[in-house]
């Protein structure tokens, strides 16, 4: 059973948008955030409300971007932290295009990227926009604890991102091409630590990249840049002892999205997370370097935590997932 795939008409990702909160844009990639946002409200009542404005912003920039209007998208594959995607879905309803609302965590970025690439790859899609986002003061309070309670964070936690990422992949155009991917599978290394993200993360991430490497008969070396989604500091050496024991080095080319997102420092620790950490890297960050060909090939695997506030309320361990797409320029 094999679970990679090959796309024979490679989709093309024609323009891309990101949204950063004030965190984020004081960070190491802040100054090639396109909207840079100085209220994480963003003028709304709620930080729920203004996540699913940061996402509704970022797809419509990422249309505009992409020289194409709305007409011309037939669907829209965006997902979030919060329950039932609420975020995603009240961005997608402000449009009038087709919907595919998508949730593994924080892994939902190449979930859509794959998902959209077969779409295009099959000939029933033309234009699709791919996109995520996360907001720290929403998903906190609704995994963790309440932010009035003022909650001390232990050293293994990471910040989750606000912000978003939104692209868009057409059967036609100039830009990066998806040329295929991986699909994940559930993995649970039986972490129940709901701060350790990077070490419940982690052997999935490797799972995925091990099954890549095996079925598609590629090796570290055959990419300019393996990228993970928010493994962060500690779930990143994790990978590459995962790795290395399975007889892969990804020392020299390995990036992680939660590292280079903040000037990681005590505050936050492991570095960044949540499902717009991997969508506002890659729009903000990592999709110039393709572009402009300072990167030829590049594995992204975002990462995800497949966990709520009533899993770990009741015991349970946090299983995880992570999906995988080749892009090359």
């Amino acid at each position: 059973m094999k679970r990679t795939v090959f796309f024979k008409n490679a989709p093309r990702i024609v323009g891309v948008s990101s949204v950063g909160g004030p965190k984020e844009c004081a960070g190491c990639i802040g100054d090639r955030i396109e909207i840079k946002l100085s209220d994480d409200k963003f003028g709304e009542k709620s930080f729920e409300q203004a996540e699913s404005k940061i996402l509704y912003t970022a797809i419509k920039n990422a249309i505009h971007n992409a020289g194409r209007k709305e007409a011309d998208v037939d669907v829209i594959l965006a997902g979030d932290l919060l329950n039932q995607i609420i975020s995603a879905t009240f961005a997608a309803r402000n449009f009038s295009t087709g919907y595919l609302g998508l949730y593994t965590a924080c892994a939902t970025f190449t979930q859509s990227i794959l998902t959209g690439g077969a779409l295009i790859d099959g000939g029933y899609v033309k234009n699709a926009v791919c996109a995520t986002s996360s907001h720290f003061s929403s998903a906190e309070r609704q995994y963790r604890y309440p932010l009035e309670l003022g909650s001390t964070r232990p050293p293994q936690a990471q910040w989750t991102v606000t912000g978003a990422g939104a692209l868009v992949i057409s059967n036609k155009g100039k830009g990066p091409k998806v040329t295929g991917g991986t699909i994940g599978r559930v993995v649970d290394y039986g972490v129940t630590d709901v701060n350790n993200m990077g070490a419940a993360m982690a052997p999935a991430a490797a799972d995925t990249l091990y099954t890549h490497f095996i079925e598609s008969g590629k090796t570290p070396e055959n990419y300019d840049m393996i990228v993970t989604g928010d493994l962060g500091a500690l779930g990143s050496r994790l990978l590459k002892d995962l790795l290395w024991e399975k007889g892969y080095d990804v020392n020299k080319n390995h990036v992680d999205c939660g590292e280079i997102i903040y000037n990681i420092s005590e505050k936050e620790f492991q570095g960044g997370s949540g499902a717009g950490c991997s969508s506002l890297v890659f729009c903000a960050y990592l999709y110039e370097k393709l572009l402009n060909k300072k990167i030829d090939k590049m594995l992204f695997a975002a990462t995800g935590a497949l966990l709520s506030s009533v899993s770990s309320g009741q015991g349970e361990s946090i299983p995880a997932i992570a999906h995988a797409v080749s892009i090359e320029a």
